[in-house]
């Protein structure tokens, strides 16, 4: 089943007979476009077509097959108008500004304009298996440039020295960052996101990396924190405490496992070394064309895993002024259990 007549099947049951969608992931997703942010999307029963300007006729042309109008608004709201007519149509109520919503109703006066969230959102939330590979390669990326650089996490250095070392081996593997670097060393660590600062790293302490690859519009995550010299007594207690909720979280995941009740498990487990109020973020979250992504792996969260979902499990422990910990892998869930993407080591503090 192609990703558009999933779409439809979802409109459908929501009574939309049109939708316009307007996040630059969902534009990726529905029609290959690389340039999403200068683009727009009109999905009907009968037909989809892309939108967007002169400055990529070349380009649209030759990453989408969808039909495409080239023009700038008004013009593009003029097109749409003869698929739109009086029917329902959807919009992305949490992309969508105020003025974008005007200009549609100005547009599209005979239309029923109905707010849609996250409807491309839930079907991205299941990858096929091109993407399922497009992000296992961009965590294979990661975990090599990781391990490239650990060496180089010793006392003297700057936490901006490690992001940059970072940065630009995975730009010389054809990668950005998929989100800005996280180097948070000795007190720093109570920041769950430091991002690499000018502080020169000491011996005796905990640094936490927060890194992933961009690769092909796909984007990997995880974290590792490790030791500088021998840290206290103390940080290699919460470490071991963490990487006990770490991996027993991971080893939980599976079809039909609630995203709460692995949070829950995280949390309790920390909970039990006196940690319960330093976890102060949820477990995890869905990756994919975006860093951060359905599902939501919280305490309040309805989502339930399934086949084909990339989440993060990364538990975390902060105590300002002191430090923190914490440990994330990227996890596929697969058709009976769970594939641990991220390969980088754990080591012991």
């Amino acid at each position: 089943m192609t990703q558009l007549t999933r779409l439809r099947d979802e409109m459908r049951q929501r009574g939309l007979d049109a939708l316009w969608v307007s996040r630059p992931a969902n534009v990726r997703y529905l029609t290959g476009f690389t340039s999403p942010a200068d683009g727009k999307v009109l999905v009907t029963q009968e037909r989809a077509t892309l939108y967007t300007d002169a400055r990529y006729t070349v380009q649209a042309a030759e990453e989408s097959a969808l039909p495409q109008f080239i023009a700038r608004p008004p013009a593009t709201y003029e097109h749409a108008a003869a698929d739109v007519g009086r029917g329902v149509v959807g919009f992305e109520a949490d992309h969508l500004t105020v003025a974008g919503l005007e200009e549609l109703e100005a547009a599209w006066p005979d239309a029923t304009l109905k707010a849609a969230p996250g409807l491309v959102e839930e079907l991205r939330s299941c990858k096929d298996d091109r993407e399922i590979e497009a992000i296992r390669a961009a965590q294979a990326l990661a975990d090599r440039v990781y391990a490239e650089v650990r060496p180089m996490i010793r006392a003297g250095l700057r936490e901006a020295d490690i992001a940059l070392e970072i940065e630009q081996r995975l730009r010389r593997a054809g990668a950005t960052n998929a989100f800005d670097v996280i180097v948070a060393s000795g007190p720093r660590g109570a920041m769950p996101h430091g991002t690499a600062s000018d502080r020169v790293m000491q011996d005796g302490e905990l640094v936490t990396i927060d890194m992933g690859a961009c690769l092909n519009g796909y984007n990997s995550d995880m974290t590792r924190t490790v030791a500088i010299g021998t840290p206290t007594d103390e940080m290699r207690r919460v470490y071991g405490a963490v990487l006990e909720a770490e991996e027993a979280a991971v080893q939980a995941v599976k079809p039909g496992a609630r995203a709460a009740d692995l949070d829950a498990l995280a949390r309790g487990i920390l909970e039990r070394h006196g940690l319960a109020e330093a976890f102060a973020h949820s477990l995890g979250h869905g990756v994919g064309l975006m860093v951060h992504e359905a599902p939501g792996l919280r305490g309040t969260s309805e989502d339930v895993l399934k086949p084909g979902m990339l989440v993060t499990i990364e538990p975390g422990a902060y105590l300002p002024g002191v430090g923190g910990v914490r440990i994330e892998d990227l996890v596929l869930v697969t058709e009976d259990g769970y594939e641990v993407l991220s390969q980088a080591v754990k080591e012991t503090v």
